[in-house]
């Protein structure tokens, strides 16, 4: 049943797109552990741990093959696995932890979200930085529960899943078709997720944003001449030259010269913002320091005529395994046909994710940084009045990264109240509003571009005030909630075993 609901929790994600089946995957995940060995209940989650992300991110084998997919997929189901003990313990405490009935309908689904929880932090931070990708959140991108997560993010969107599956368990359980009051905290909590409407965020003008598609070979593999990424961005381009725009933005590796050491390149960036009369925020790989102690680095650069890049930011996440390798010794001695393969790698940056454009402020990320948290929150705290997104999916052609990786840049718009364009080299590019709505798009893989009068906004959601109270809240009150729940079972356990032996001594006399 575990590898089963694994399969179903993640046709909930894209591109199956079917959210409903994540509460379905979550409810087959949970009701295997009631009452089950801790050994075995490690089992069972490392089973619905390994179904659900070797589906979920196969797309990472299609170019470098099985080992790295394999790889992630067990290191993710280890920490699914550990979980999944914590949460059979909730199971078995918390009905010994005392006799009230709405201590198993409110207290055990709650404890139990907030462990799945704790489980989803853990592996969105450890190691190297986490792998925040299929958070039970992110399958709610277009769902009514959506708006939950200008309250309480993503974290906090996720509790309330598992919180409300876990309910319905608990209630099917305790037959409480026989009494129907015992149904109210489930369809409370389900009321309020679904009215709540997302915090209001304030409309402040427009900006008038140009978004080029090059369906170029941005791929790590493809073949290609120096330059050829940079013409099929040019060449898309084309199509806005004669508009009336306020800045034109391209994708991650859109350039793949760096015009900050190519005279020849700068003079094109220059012509591009003089006759559109408007800043170009592009991305190339720079490089600092000197010759074999060189840093490279993924960066976005705000570029205007005649004054070159007045502003930078270097991509705050790069991927483990794909653009650096993480104690490099190590793995060069494990797979060093792999690790041969990325031959240089990519620093963190340490800018402010956001760029000043006249009067407007736009936030930042660059591919991968769109699952971190902290980084949108603190494009938003900065000032940012919308997002500006660029990624390269060029490596993924085909499968359903983009739409996954889409999805959260949606759950990012309704989160902080802002819109968000979306620019990749080959697809899928949309913008999208503060409601999560596509009011913008281009077909993926094809070059393309959109013209697109964007709304500003201001304002901070609750989801971004408090930030990262909300995953440290649920993290510890789930600790402290399981710590309680056994020593309570373990009290009542030490009275039942007194009385039993007074009883059984008052027979005897």
């Amino acid at each position: 049943m575990s590898a089963l609901g694994g399969f179903v929790y993640d046709l909930g994600f894209p591109g199956a797109s079917v959210w409903p089946l994540a509460f379905v995957g979550i409810a087959m995940a949970l009701v295997p552990l009631v009452g089950r060995s801790l050994l075995s209940s490690f089992h069972v989650g490392l089973a619905f741990g390994l179904a659900f992300y070797l589906s979920h991110v196969s797309w990472t084998s299609l170019y470098l093959g099985p080992i790295p997919w394999l790889a992630l997929s067990i290191l993710e189901s280890l920490f699914v696995a550990g979980g999944a003990v914590l949460i059979t313990l909730a199971y078995r405490w918390v009905p010994l932890a005392g006799r009230s009935r709405w201590l198993r309908l409110i207290a055990l689904p709650a404890l139990v979200a907030g462990l799945w929880i704790l489980r989803e932090t853990v592996t969105g931070t450890f190691p190297y930085s986490g792998f925040p990708w299929g958070r039970a959140a992110l399958s709610q991108s277009e769902s009514p529960f959506a708006p939950v997560v200008s309250w309480i993010g993503s974290s906090g969107l996720g509790f309330v899943m598992v919180a409300l599956t876990a309910g319905v368990i608990e209630w099917v359980r305790a037959r409480g078709w026989r009494d129907l009051r015992t149904a109210i905290p489930v369809v409370v909590v389900l009321a309020i997720a679904v009215a709540i409407p997302a915090f209001p965020t304030t409309p402040t003008g427009d900006l008038r944003v140009a978004s080029v598609q090059g369906n170029g070979p941005a791929g790590y593999f493809d073949p290609r001449e120096q330059g050829d990424v940079l013409r099929s961005q040019l060449d898309a381009t084309e199509a806005v030259l004669g508009d009336d725009v306020d800045v034109l933005l391209w994708p991650e590796g859109g350039s793949d010269i760096d015009p900050t050491r190519s005279p020849s390149v700068a003079r094109i960036f220059d012509g591009l913002s003089e006759e559109l009369d408007a800043p170009v925020i592009l991305n190339t790989v720079t490089v600092e320091g000197e010759e074999g102690d060189e840093r490279f680095y993924n960066t976005s650069l705000l570029w205007e005529a005649g004054e070159g890049a007045v502003d930078r930011f270097a991509k705050r996440n790069p991927v483990p395994f794909g653009e650096y390798i993480p104690d490099r010794w190590f793995y060069d001695a494990l797979v060093p046909e792999l690790t041969g393969l990325i031959q240089r790698g990519y620093s963190p940056g340490t800018e402010p994710p956001v760029f000043d454009l006249d009067d407007t402020v736009t936030g930042l990320a660059i591919c991968f940084d769109v699952i971190y948290d902290e980084l949108i929150w603190e494009g938003a705290r900065d000032g940012a009045e919308l997002y500006m997104l660029q990624t390269n999916n060029a490596d993924f052609r085909g499968t359903d990264e983009n739409q996954q990786q889409l999805a959260i840049a949606r759950l990012r718009a309704i989160e902080t109240g802002r819109s968000v364009v979306n620019i990749s080299t080959v697809g899928t590019s949309q913008v999208i509003d503060p409601a999560g709505r596509t009011i913008d798009a281009l077909p993926a893989y094809e070059a393309g571009a959109m013209v697109t009068d964007v709304e500003l906004r201001t304002g901070l959601t609750p989801s971004v005030v408090l930030g990262g109270v909300v995953p440290l809240l649920l993290a510890l009150g789930s600790l402290a909630g399981l710590a309680w729940a056994g020593v309570a079972a373990q009290r009542n356990a030490r009275r039942r075993t007194r009385s039993d032996a007074g009883r059984a001594g008052a027979l005897d006399a």
